[in-house]
């Protein structure tokens, strides 16, 4: 049960005076028949007004009236909660508590006085006025208050009353979370004040990847440079519907070609970032890594997921989940602090690093837990700067302060990662995909390493996760222009 829930149902049967613990511990519900009841009986519950409350209730009812979910649109920014939030309650109350199970609605007038803020507290109390012996209906007075006992809601509800005694364990309610996708619109939101970056969009000669550059330069990240076969993509732009009438066009006879010139382009600084179209990956980073003509630097090349996921509070990135299949303990040095400089250029001033093994202990049999040690040591002599390191940790210590407690692990970076260092390149991608699929989190992936950011896509990213991909280039862009950003060379 989720906390909001747990405490309307702490207040909801605390209050009643009609509940009983069971034999298993459930918690017992019993109503109060027309014939129990009493004129002026009354009963009543407290609830606090939160976004979660607001956000729930809009997904329900479909109504997504600004007021209540944007506070710049909000009159004096004051978000407030919907009316019928706080005349659900008189239901709530009517439902459960007083006449309880059993009970029908026949009918309800309630006039609003005063709307509900969000963080108000607003107390619902219904008082039994009549009795109709022959319909067996009882008429409450309602009244809801709020933490200033200024009346919000007063009116009448005439509802139908049990005639036969009922007590039965309440229902568990399911929990609910209020998945939001706001980190990907957060740096989104950052990109707002810098100018488009020129990107390569190389060999973009299918829908996805047409149609993702053409949202990139609508959505101001991106002044895309098309390489590729010229009479394609503008065939491709006909049959969509995709307007690129102010696009550079390169002509590439095929997608060699195009992954050549692309790489050129960035080479020679025409452009400041690549972005993959619809050739394979290892066509394109064959290009970038060539020793003569590529954009290696003295770093490894390697790629990072910036995930957001719903249920942690921070973004998370992952590494190397695309480029590296089985580092050595020399490349992961460079796979780190390559993330290291990322999530400085996302705004984390001091980048904790979990390094993820099976484990949390250094055992000779596993060598992940051996890289993790010598990688934490080469954090301490200097060789790897910016973050804090711990390691090995197994998924559950590094995202959780409390699996970490209770193993009596001791860390700065238990609960509070923000990077994750991956064994390989399989339990990269599987934890990515995991987390994508399985707990709703938002992914944005780049290259890093190379003379210029490269933008990974694929055919299945959604439009929040091309956009954030090419989000995070133009801010890795922005910040080797400025010179906040190491240049790897």
């Amino acid at each position: 049960m989720d906390t909001a829930t747990a405490a309307f149902a702490s207040d909801l049967y605390g209050r009643s005076g009609t509940a009983q613990n069971g034999n298993n511990g459930s918690t017992m519900i019993e109503n109060i028949t027309f014939d129990e009841i009493r004129i002026g009986q009354q009963a009543s519950l407290s609830r606090r007004l939160t976004m979660s409350d607001i956000e729930l209730f809009a997904t329900v009812s479909g109504d997504l009236n600004p007021s209540h979910l944007d506070e710049n649109y909000a009159a004096d920014h004051l978000v407030v909660g919907h009316s019928m939030w706080s005349a659900s309650l008189v239901s709530a109350v009517l439902g459960t508590l007083l006449p309880g199970p059993g009970t029908v609605y026949a009918g309800q007038d309630l006039r609003f006085h005063h709307r509900v803020l969000l963080g108000d507290v607003v107390t619902v109390t219904v008082t039994a006025a009549s009795k109709d012996e022959a319909r067996k209906t009882v008429l409450f007075d309602c009244v809801v208050t709020n933490q200033d006992a200024r009346t919000i809601i007063s009116g009448t509800a005439e509802v139908v009353a049990p005639t036969e005694k009922v007590v039965l364990a309440a229902a568990e309610l399911p929990q609910v979370q209020v998945i939001r996708h706001d980190g990907h619109e957060l740096m989104l939101k950052k990109c707002e004040a810098l100018p488009p970056v020129p990107t390569a969009v190389v060999h973009p000669c299918d829908e996805s990847s047409l149609r993702g550059a053409v949202e990139a330069a609508e959505a101001n990240l991106i002044d895309p440079v098309l390489v590729g076969p010229e009479s394609k993509i503008r065939s491709l732009a006909e049959t969509y519907g995709l307007n690129i009438a102010r696009f550079r066009i390169v002509d590439a006879a095929h997608s060699h070609a195009s992954a050549e010139t692309g790489v050129r382009l960035a080479r020679t600084g025409e452009v400041e970032a690549v972005m993959k179209g619809s050739l394979h990956t290892d066509e394109l980073m064959g290009e970038v890594v060539r020793k003569e003509t590529g954009l290696r630097t003295g770093r490894r090349l390697s790629h990072v997921f910036v995930m957001n996921v719903p249920t942690y509070p921070r973004p998370l990135l992952i590494t190397d989940a695309a480029i590296n299949i089985y580092p050595t303990l020399e490349d992961k040095v460079h796979i780190v602090q390559n993330a290291i400089d990322l999530a400085k250029v996302l705004g984390v001033d001091v980048p904790r690093v979990a390094i993820l093994s099976a484990v949390e202990t250094v055992n000779p049999k596993i060598a992940s837990t051996l890289e993790a040690a010598a990688l934490c040591k080469m954090a301490d002599r200097g060789q790897i700067t910016g973050g804090i390191l711990d390691g090995p940790l197994a998924f559950d210590n590094a995202i959780s302060r409390e699996a970490a407690i209770t193993k009596g692990i001791t860390s700065d970076v238990s609960g509070k990662a923000d990077i994750l260092l991956v064994p390989d390149l399989e339990a990269g991608n599987m934890l990515a995909k995991q987390l994508s699929f399985l707990a709703h989190a938002d992914a944005a992936g780049i290259v890093l390493g190379a003379r210029v950011p490269i933008i990974l896509t694929s055919r299945a990213d959604n439009v929040r996760t091309r956009l954030a991909s090419c989000a995070v280039a133009v801010l890795s862009a922005a910040a080797r222009r400025r010179g906040a950003a190491p240049a790897a060379e």
